[in-house]
């Protein structure tokens, strides 16, 4: 036998083991969709003090979501087309062409109105009254007869109009001063206007709960989520640029003039709603809806640390009590619906679009 038989043979010869990943590895793969949630958390909040400082220096509202969503389109053309091969990509009918419109032309009201309230509103005010939003597409899904309301359909609603009076309370009610603002004279006329803020951020939020609903249901008829982004946000560019163009008459309104606007608009074209989205869906697909949910409130808290960093906001008691209420309603609506999942589980083969618009609601 020759030694190279030997060698072969020999019980002493152990097959090189396969590495493993050690525990560390598997700590930072578990802990990547709290992290990512964490930042698209400061990504909204972040693209809401961009909005504020941008609206301080006088930019036009049209100007600015044209120049975002125009930022945004760019980088995520080249994206949709080397992730979506001719092979893997779904046929784009008449009428997912017409959802990209209609998507589009709701997204830019949206936007326009969001511009306004944020104007008015506090950063803190803003955000919180942002969490309205998945009471509202709970109760949007039963009208339109997306989900039924069985089990845990009660702590929905109760959840929502909870949350509904905590924004009534962070809009109608200042409270003493908990952080003193630091107030120019601009700063003092939208403080004396907060309940129009409010209330407009409240529009707003139904709107993002009907948009939201709407992009579910498109993503039922074509899957590429980066193509539907694309599309709808390609729209509101368009709109945008016509709209400023009609209503206007003046080119002058697009240059930007200056580094505090360039600054935000490339802010909120690179970590605004395509971004924000994106990363939304993933953790949805990772860990499901309900674990994106947990993180919603804490946007809160962050804007109202960045708001009084960045901008000189005032905290006040009435928004902290009206944003403590909201996050309760927040996680009773939650709740409730971590409830009816359970039964849609049941359900599912009866009724799939039942449960696959559930697993789109976060």
């Amino acid at each position: 036998m020759t030694g190279k038989n030997l060698k072969r043979s020999s019980p002493l010869m152990v097959p090189p083991k396969r590495c493993c990943p050690g525990p560390q590895m598997l700590n930072m793969k578990s802990a990547l969709p709290s992290t990512a949630m964490v930042i698209t958390q400061v990504a909204l909040v972040g693209s809401t003090l961009a909005q504020k400082k941008a609206i301080q220096t006088g930019m036009h509202n049209l100007v600015y979501i044209f120049y975002t969503n125009a930022i945004t389109s760019f980088i995520l053309l080249p994206l949709a087309f080397f992730n979506y091969r001719s092979s893997t990509r779904p046929t784009l009918t008449i009428s997912v062409a017409g959802g990209f419109l209609g998507l589009g032309i709701l997204g830019f009201i949206m936007q326009v109105i969001a511009y306004v309230g944020i104007a008015y509103a506090s950063a803190t005010e803003a955000t919180a009254i942002l969490n309205l939003v998945p009471g509202f597409i709970s109760l949007f899904a039963v009208i339109f007869g997306l989900e039924k309301l069985g089990n845990g359909g009660l702590a929905k609603i109760i959840g929502t109009l909870v949350s509904v009076i905590g924004a009534i309370i962070a809009t109608l009610y200042t409270g003493p001063t908990i952080i003193t603002p630091r107030l120019s004279s601009i700063d003092t006329q939208q403080s004396s206007d907060v309940v129009l803020g409010g209330l407009i951020m409240l529009v707003d939020s139904v709107l993002s709960a009907l948009f939201i609903i709407a992009q579910a249901l498109i993503l039922k008829k074509y899957s590429a989520v980066l193509i539907v982004v694309l599309g709808y946000g390609s729209t509101i560019t368009l709109l945008s640029l016509l709209a400023s163009m009609i209503l206007e008459h003046d080119l002058n309104l697009f240059n930007i003039q200056s580094k505090t606007r360039l600054l935000a608009i490339l802010y909120s074209g690179l970590f605004g709603s395509g971004f924000q989205i994106t990363i939304l869906l993933w953790c949805l697909k990772m860990k499901g809806p309900l674990f994106v949910a947990i993180f919603q409130p804490l946007g809160i808290v962050i804007a109202a640390i960045l708001g009084v960093l960045f901008l000189g906001d005032g905290l006040y008691l009435g928004c902290v009590i009206g944003s403590v209420i909201i996050v309760v309603g927040f996680y009773g609506v939650m709740w409730g619906k971590s409830k009816e999942d359970k039964s849609v589980e049941v359900e599912s083969s009866k009724s799939p679009l039942l449960k696959q618009n559930s697993d789109m609601i976060p």
